[in-house]
């Protein structure tokens, strides 16, 4: 998956993500304000989620539950100092409970990421699109 999409195509492009991904885990890369937590939001509401959905910046993870019992759990590894510190959370149970995992800023944690994940960047296009990539 490799395309450009504005605001008004997100819902398209969360549904895509979703049925393109061969993981649950999801790493979102991208700079700071390119949309990361806008398109996570995006894709909570469309698995299901009627919680309100804000990143983690402080607390490192939120946990969403969906209209089918199901849970999703976002991270926010922007403000980690040590990859210690996403282990005294428990982000290995994270990972291996098989339920969608979304991780902005992966790269703080790199040496802790499963193999079984999904990576996303995201960057900024022309014409005030953005581009998305599905590896």
């Amino acid at each position: 998956m490799n395309k450009n999409y504005s605001l008004e195509e997100i819902e398209m492009i969360a549904k895509e993500l979703i049925s393109n991904s061969k993981h649950k885990i999801l790493l979102f890369n991208g700079e700071m304000g390119v949309g990361k937590t806008t398109l996570i939001k995006e894709i909570c509401r469309v698995l299901g989620s009627n919680d309100i959905i804000s990143s983690p910046t402080f607390s490192l993870v939120n946990e969403y539950h969906t209209t089918t019992d199901d849970i999703i759990y976002h991270f926010d590894f922007y403000r980690i100092n040590h990859e210690e510190e996403a282990l005294d959370i428990g982000i290995e149970e994270y990972f291996d409970s098989g339920h969608w995992c979304l991780i902005e800023w992966p790269n703080n944690i790199k040496n802790l990421l499963p193999l079984n994940a999904s990576e996303v960047t995201i960057t900024l296009a022309d014409n005030n699109l953005r581009n998305i990539q599905l590896n």
